[in-house]
């Protein structure tokens, strides 16, 4: 009973280990692997189905690793595995239940560093592969299937128990189930055929890992190559090509390239290809292979020179391609090239006559005479078909003009002037006709001869009116002629008789009014023609006039009348008033002139009389410059100047220069007197100005009042003469102003309105400084920024400017205009110079006494 009791234990014992050892399997898992990967590399495959059979969500705590779905392992970045282990977390969540799940990912690295002591030898392990090399199988294999293709076996099979996997496209990617493995043997089978050109090679991932999850070897990138088999033909896209070649073609020229594609390996006998022509439609007797191509390439070329669109307009080509270098037992498709001729100008075009005769009366314009066709053999509506026709002989004046109309190939021959009876009766054209596109010579062919025909044009007879000869007459007027002056005559004839009898005249139009004419034809001026007068714009007019014969047939001439100019106007300076500052600067004087060249420009210009203070110097062909000889003093000068056009009408200028300091400007702008003035004389105007006797008296009645006026000026205004005598002496018992001063007194005067305590006082026009001490006076006139000192006048008791009832006033009334006694203005500086060195002072009460 023992061993039965303990038979149930052992079983339970079994299961409890089994359970503990799927729990560690869930908890962690152990990789072994190189000291460093590279980014993407597999690091293995992780059974996530055994922690939790659902999961929604996968991460990993290191985001140097990227988890599947499927539990595939990749590195994200470069890694180094310094250390011996590095460890991260996988992460499962089941969002529906509730359930999280962890699972401790343990890399180990298989590299450890070792430092060999001195004298030991270091022994060096090479790298075993556990894998063959790539496998190959045969493009649509007949089977059996499932077929074994290779074993796959991994050294640390000795070692463990080894179970092997697989993954990747064709297993569990799409294409799906292509390949499998059996777990215990590790024989790799594919189960089906397959097309290289769909899928040429497969890249699985081998795994080898022991029972519980282990994996002591690092997963094997297998690669399954399909061998190419010849399965597929060449062919041609497109299977129809169309070219185009122009006839008569040398041989040898490159028409264009057929080619076509095989979708076998590139770079075997699968797809290497040659091409044939097979056909040729139509075959040519004289030239029975007209086409060749090249073998390798398919560039089709000619093989013969005679092309000739006119008898053949196009080919048809058969080519085949054939793969395996063109061997028979290649595969082969077919394609077509139609090669179409294009035309060139290898016919010359014909007239369909050779000798056209019509009659045309005369006089008639822009009428049709005759339609001549052109026959071309070349394509219809192309520039080597399109006929251009031209008069070569007989249309010397340009009556004739022959106008082709495109689609027909017929040109019209046409009068662009009316034909004289009386001159020609007979015109006699010679016609060639030619194309657009120049001609070109067909190989071994002879040159053709050029299209021709001969136009004979009779004239036919009409009777006309008079004749103007020429129809436009050109009749010059000079401007300036009195009215009714002859100009001219423009006689017109009868085309039948050749005279002018019997033929009466006239203006038929005349839009100026310049001229008249007479039943004789003779042309007269109507007015005095002057190109200046102001209602004259044009200077040109063209009139119209008729001739009318015995039997009232007209006939209408053109007159143009043109103006010349006549040399009537001489060149005038203008701004003749010029202002000349201190520096003397030489001044620009500009003439201009109303006639036209060549009687204007050039200008001499020169001096009317002997000038020697004033001199010319040239400028250019319009102007000159006026400069002084020698430094001249302020002032008017009146400079006359004749200038000379080059037709020699001369004419003289006054010129008016102002010489003037020009310190302020308003100084010297509008200063000049008008007697220096000369008034504006307009180039059709005469300066005629006549004064009456009134006006006369007038101006002499004026000047007395204004001399009147002076004289009375000066008697109200003129004083005692009061002599100056300056002498060694003459600062004696005199005041001059100090620098240092003594309070004064009190100036109590009426006339001077005090300002300040002391000796300054101001009236309203004026301001005047007063001292009085002990008889003696100084005055200091200051007007307008003026300085202006009084000096003391000899004598006893107090001395003033005038003494009118004990008060101080000055002559010119309290300071209202300038003082009148210029003679004895002195600054105090002079007086002071003067003074100093033969005076003593004493200082008193503010002012300096001066004794002897």
């Amino acid at each position: 009973m023992a061993p039965l009791a303990r038979a149930p234990c052992l079983q339970l014992l079994i299961g409890l280990l089994v359970l503990n050892l799927f729990c560690e399997a869930c908890k962690k898992v152990t990789f072994n692997l190189p000291s460093r990967l590279e980014a993407g590399t597999l690091i293995g495959k992780v059974n996530l189905e055994q922690c939790l059979r659902t999961s929604d969500l996968i991460s990993s705590t290191d985001p140097d690793f990227i988890v599947l779905d499927d539990g595939s392992l990749f590195s994200a970045n470069a890694i180094s595995l310094s250390h011996p282990d590095r460890n991260f977390t996988i992460l499962l969540k089941d969002t529906q239940k509730h359930v999280q799940k962890k699972l401790l990912v343990i890399l180990r690295s298989t590299l450890k560093k070792h430092v060999p002591e001195k004298g030991e030898t270091v022994l060096r392990r090479s790298k075993r592969r556990w894998a063959p090399v790539p496998t190959t199988i045969m493009e649509n294999s007949l089977g059996p299937f499932p077929m074994q293709i290779q074993q796959l076996s991994s050294d640390t099979a000795q070692k463990y128990n080894i179970t092997y996997s697989i993954s990747g496209p064709g297993v569990d990617q799409p294409p799906l189930n292509f390949f499998y493995i059996e777990k215990e043997t590790g024989n790799l089978f594919v189960t089906c055929p397959i097309d290289r050109e769909e899928y040429a090679e497969f890249k699985i991932i081998c795994y080898a890992r022991t029972w519980d999850g282990y994996t002591p070897d690092v997963p094997l990138v297998h690669i399954i190559r399909v061998e190419d088999d010849n399965d597929n033909p060449p062919v041609f896209n497109p299977d129809v090509c169309t070219f185009s070649v122009y006839e008569n073609s040398r041989s040898g020229t490159i028409i264009g390239e057929m080619t076509a594609t095989d979708r076998d390996e590139i770079g075997t006998l699968h797809t290497k290809l040659k091409y044939r022509i097979v056909s040729q439609d139509p075959v040519s007797s004289q030239f029975p292979k007209m086409f060749n191509i090249e073998g390798d390439t398919g560039v089709i070329t000619l093989a013969s020179p005679g092309l000739d669109r006119e008898a053949v307009e196009q080919y048809v080509l058969l080519i085949e391609a054939r793969d395996m270098g063109g061997q028979p037992f290649g595969l082969c498709t077919t394609g077509t090239a139609v090669i179409q001729l294009q035309d060139r100008n290898d016919h010359a075009p014909f007239c369909e006559k050779g000798l056209y005769e019509v009659y045309v009366p005369e006089n008639t314009v822009g009428a049709k005479v005759i339609d001549i066709g052109a026959i071309d053999r070349d394509m219809p509506n192309t520039p080597a078909w399109h006929a251009t026709f031209k008069i070569i002989k007989g249309n010397e004046d340009g009556a004739f003009r022959i106008d082709t109309n495109p689609d027909s190939n017929i040109g019209t021959l046409c009068v662009d002037k009316g034909l004289d009876y009386e001159k020609t009766k007979e015109r006699r054209l010679e016609i060639i006709v030619n194309n657009e596109e120049p001609y070109l010579l067909a190989p071994n062919s002879r040159a053709v001869s050029q299209g021709s025909c001969v136009v004979v044009v009779k004239v036919r007879d009409v009777d006309e009116g008079p004749v103007f000869d020429p129809c436009v007459y050109i009749l010059n007027i000079k401007e300036c002629l009195p009215g009714g002056t002859m100009v001219g005559y423009y006689p017109a004839r009868d085309p039948e008789t050749g005279n002018s009898e019997d033929i009466r005249y006239g203006i038929l139009q005349d839009p100026c009014g310049w001229i008249t004419m007479d039943e004789r034809g003779e042309i007269r001026t109507n007015k005095l023609l002057d190109r200046d007068a102001p209602n004259m714009n044009n200077y040109q007019c063209n009139v119209t006039v008729f001739a009318t014969d015995r039997s009232g047939k007209t006939g209408t001439g053109t007159v143009v009348v043109n103006l010349e100019d006549e040399n009537d106007n001489f060149p005038v300076i203008v701004q003749p008033e010029k202002i000349m500052c201190r520096d003397r600067k030489p001044i620009c004087l500009t003439a201009v002139d109303a006639d036209l060249p060549p009687n204007t420009v050039p200008f001499r210009f020169e001096m009317t009389d002997r000038n020697l203070e004033w001199r010319l110097v040239a400028n250019d062909d319009r102007s000159v410059y006026l400069e002084p000889v020698n430094h001249i003093p302020f002032g008017i000068y009146n400079v006359s100047i004749m200038v000379t056009d080059n037709g020699g009408n001369r004419g003289i200028s006054n010129v008016i220069v102002l010489v003037c300091d020009c310190t302020t400007p308003s100084d010297c702008t509008g200063v000049i007197p008008s007697r220096y003035k000369e008034p504006d004389v307009g180039p059709y105007q005469t300066p005629n100005v006549t004064l009456g006797l009134w006006a006369i008296l007038a101006m002499i009645l004026g000047s007395l009042l204004l001399l009147l006026i002076l004289i009375t000026l000066c008697a109200c205004c003129g004083a005692a003469p009061v002599s100056k005598h300056v002498c060694d002496d003459l600062a004696n018992q005199n005041l001059i102003i100090s620098n240092t001063e003594a309070p004064g007194e009190e100036v109590m005067d009426p006339n001077i309105l005090p300002v300040k305590t002391g000796n300054v006082v101001a009236s309203n026009q004026g301001v005047g400084l007063g001292v009085k001490t002990g008889g003696q006076e100084s005055f200091e006139m200051v007007k307008g920024g003026g300085h202006q000192t009084m000096g003391s006048i000899e004598g006893g008791g107090l001395h003033t400017l005038q003494s009118v009832k004990g008060h101080h006033t000055l002559e010119s009334g309290r300071g209202y205009g300038h003082p009148m006694m210029d003679n004895y203005r002195y600054s105090y500086s002079e007086w002071q110079n003067f003074t100093h060195p033969r005076l003593t002072e004493e200082p008193i009460r503010g002012h300096t006494l001066i004794k002897n």
